[in-house]
């Protein structure tokens, strides 16, 4: 990396009809606030300089007309970033529009002779938008104080975490009805469906279904074919999904409610069985999860000390525990009970050796909030059973 000295900016607020053409006000204070931003994160590098502010006219016989221009000097060259203003930008986004600035940076590099970097600049960019740009060398900044530009003979980096308005639109992704939908495609993950039977499988509106689907069609986690209400959706990049479900459950600050009991006289597999067997007669939905389930779908432990199980909260719950004769402990316990709500944690479950076991998703998800080795036995459960 080469150390450098910016000693002039010249923004040039351009693309004056394309901006008048924003439906509102509020979208273009929106993308000037971005420019200025990015205009006053290179003014903020030591020794720059505001040199000139002036209008740019359409870029030679280019059909796609960019916003901005920043003329720079750095080490001693000049460099011209051309920016494109976007409010939030996905890997698909940066597809869409990676054609149109490669050209006008050629062009223009033709036609005045100079060192260009074609540059987006946005309130946010996901992390895989950010690592596209870059395969492309494509420079990009946003609100969050991220900033890339691959000039020549000198390199700018500067890494921030992704603005928080985008990581929680991501976050909510796998939370409440939306993560129905992403369990559903996980557990089905080689499969084509539609928003109908998406919505039937997830046990969501379809609206949630479709909301969903455009969301992950943004960050290419999805794949598409067909029109209309015959379109059908299948996960393009199942690994990159689990991947981020994985950062969201082990950075959020939310851990497992559960009650812990020690049920005397008892191992772990007869535990279980026993559990089941009352739950079946008093109506309790339960599912077994964490390592006695992972037991069960891929075998990693000699033998395991606690039996952890998801139910539905209420007075025949309690009567279980009642006949199990199960105390609460804080220490040495043998049964984890995780009082469940939704229905999400329950979709999909199986039904092994007359145990009723959560999905090997949600045991994969569990898992990774547990304690011990947990940790290696979802990485076991994810090859063996998952392939994901």
């Amino acid at each position: 990396m080469h150390f450098f000295k910016i000693f002039a900016i010249m923004p040039l607020f351009t693309a004056q009809r394309k901006w008048a053409e924003m439906q509102t006000r509020g979208e273009f204070e929106r993308a000037k606030e971005t420019l200025d931003a990015l205009v006053r994160a290179l003014q903020e590098l030591p020794h720059a300089h505001t040199a000139l502010v002036s209008v740019r006219h359409a870029l030679g016989s280019s059909a796609h007309e960019l916003d901005a221009e920043v003329s720079l000097s750095i080490a001693d060259k000049d460099v011209v970033l051309l920016v494109e203003l976007k409010k939030t930008v996905y890997p698909r986004d940066v597809r869409q529009i990676l054609w149109q600035l490669n050209h006008a940076r050629n062009e223009y590099a033709t036609n005045r002779k100079q060192d260009v970097v074609a540059l987006i600049a946005a309130e946010s960019i996901s992390v895989g938008a950010r690592d596209l740009l870059r395969a492309e060398n494509v420079g990009f900044f946003d609100r969050g104080g991220s900033l890339f530009v691959p000039a020549k003979g000198a390199y700018l980096y500067v890494e921030r975490p992704v603005p928080k308005t985008l990581e929680k639109s991501i976050r909510s992704l796998f939370t409440g009805k939306r993560s129905q939908v992403l369990h559903a495609l996980l557990v089905r993950h080689r499969h084509w469906v539609g928003v109908t039977e998406l919505s039937k499988m997830a046990e969501v509106s379809p609206g949630t279904a479709s909301e969903t689907l455009t969301a992950l069609e943004q960050m290419e986690w999805v794949s598409t074919r067909g029109q209309g209400p015959a379109k059908e959706r299948c996960l393009a990049d199942p690994s990159g999904l689990l991947d981020e479900w994985q950062t969201q459950v082990q950075t959020s600050r939310r851990s497992l409610t559960r009650r812990r009991y020690y049920v005397p006289g008892t191992d772990a597999d007869t535990l279980a069985h026993r559990l089941a067997s009352l739950c079946d007669a008093t109506g309790v939905e339960y599912v077994l999860t964490q390592d006695a389930a992972a037991q069960h779908y891929a075998p990693f432990l000699s033998s395991i000390s606690r039996v952890a199980c998801r139910v539905a909260p209420g007075k025949a719950a309690g009567d279980v525990l009642a006949n199990l004769e199960a105390r609460v402990v804080t220490e040495g316990a043998n049964l984890d009970i995780i009082e469940t709500v939704s229905r999400s944690e329950f979709l999909f479950k199986e039904q092994k050796e007359r145990l009723w076991l959560a999905s090997p998703v949600q045991v994969y998800l569990d898992l990774l909030r547990n304690e011990g080795r947990s940790r290696d036995m979802a990485d076991h459960l994810r090859k063996e059973v998952l392939g994901i």
